[in-house]
């Protein structure tokens, strides 16, 4: 749940207008992205990169807690 809430977050965050004004379009563009050189695997990468960051975070903070 957490995973899927990033990236919705991200989706609409980087992309507000495109989502707001032609949502479909954006999804049937997907395969032709070139974000950074990624790809159309570029929207899961970012999440997994913020989910790794947020884990991290976490962890250390559970470490401090005990």
């Amino acid at each position: 749940m957490i995973f899927i809430g990033i990236f919705l977050f991200l989706a609409i965050g980087m992309h507000f207008k495109e989502w707001t004004s032609h949502p479909i379009e954006q999804l049937m563009s997907l395969p032709s992205a070139g974000a950074y050189g990624l790809g159309p695997i570029h929207p899961l990468i970012f999440t997994g990169i913020i989910y790794a960051f947020l884990a991290l975070i976490r962890g250390i903070s559970r470490l401090f807690s005990k």
